[in-house]
């Protein structure tokens, strides 16, 4: 196992290089001018501008401006962030927590409500059930996120007016006040994201397990006398879930894509309002670095999907 994470790490890393060069070079052939207000600024003078670039080398050539990038970014410095006048990584640190607290809550949520519901669809086909099933999942993958969100907003937030709509990071309250504050503003988000990834997870769920259901070891088990419970639970959803892995890892880059959004419609001080403002205000090092994270993070999930199928079935060894 030890030897397969090293390499596995080992195999990441010119995959993040990779991906941090096309993403440089993108950002930098992108229009746009991170001291546009500057040049159009009567009060700062030119030679100021001209410092300021020559400071942050946005005239030096890509490959050069990549290769600082990389050297600070490997020494702690992941650069400075123009709109705000502050650390990048001072800001990525501030709202990052807040990302992974709902897109994790909301990736609990949906395989909590995706692998019962998956299963118990598929070993009753065709049934009552099984047709409820998966009309809600048709319809849940159907809609997006924000206009359930907005759904969400206008019956739970100002129809019945049990939940807040505006995510706030700072809440003055203590002790189990606070926690439940939290919890009850994040509600919404954590469920608009999690039913939205439910929906499609029950259909990869179900279609496993109906594959699974199908061989010869199954039958077997069967045969030996074993209850419907025990192979359902021992036999068939622990080697239905390994496809399944795969897909939630492979959805990652999808849920933060979702999470983008919804943090627009929550007001959630989150990565991904962080990256839209730093889009709109031309700050390339936030966009570079967020952009980055994210890519770390769907390696980091990748990684750890491969670990869960030695877990998930015991003919995978590590080697």
């Amino acid at each position: 196992m030890g030897a397969y994470l090293l390499r596995r790490l080992l195999i990441a890393i010119p995959s993040l290089l990779g991906i941090s060069l096309i993403l440089f070079t993108v950002l930098a052939l992108a229009p746009g001018d991170p001291f546009g207000e500057l040049a159009t600024n009567p009060n700062v003078p030119p030679e100021v501008r001209e410092a300021l670039r020559l400071k942050f080398g946005l005239d030096d050539p890509i490959l050069v401006r990549y290769l600082h990038w990389l050297t600070a970014m490997l020494q702690g410095d992941w650069g400075f962030s123009f709109a705000s006048r502050v650390n990048v990584d001072e800001l990525i640190l501030q709202r990052l927590p807040t990302t992974l607290f709902v897109v994790g809550s909301s990736q609990v949520l949906a395989l909590l409500i995706a692998v019962p519901v998956g299963i118990l669809a598929a070993i009753r086909p065709y049934s009552v059930f099984d047709q409820v099933a998966n009309t809600l999942a048709f319809v849940g993958f159907s809609l997006p996120t924000f206009f359930t969100g907005l759904l969400f907003i206008l019956l739970f937030s100002l129809t019945l007016d049990w939940l807040p709509f505006v995510y706030q990071a700072d809440i003055a309250a203590t002790g189990w006040r606070w926690v439940w504050e939290h919890v009850r503003q994040a509600i919404m988000p954590v469920c608009v994201l999690g039913f939205f990834q439910a929906a499609s997870y029950t259909r990869y769920v179900r279609a496993s397990v109906l594959d699974v259901a199908r061989l010869d070891y199954v039958t077997t088990a069967r045969a030996k006398g074993l209850s419907d419970g025990t192979v359902t639970v021992r036999h068939i959803a622990r080697n239905a879930l390994i496809p399944v892995v795969t897909l939630v890892a492979l959805q990652i880059p999808a849920v933060f894509g979702g999470a983008i959004v919804t943090e627009q419609i929550f007001r959630i001080p989150g990565i991904g309002s962080l990256l839209i403002n730093a889009m709109l205000a031309n700050d390339t090092p936030v966009v570079m670095a967020v952009t980055f994270v994210f890519a770390c993070l769907v390696v980091l999930f990748n990684l750890v999907a491969d670990l869960l199928y030695g877990w998930l079935d015991p003919r995978i060894s590590y080697r």
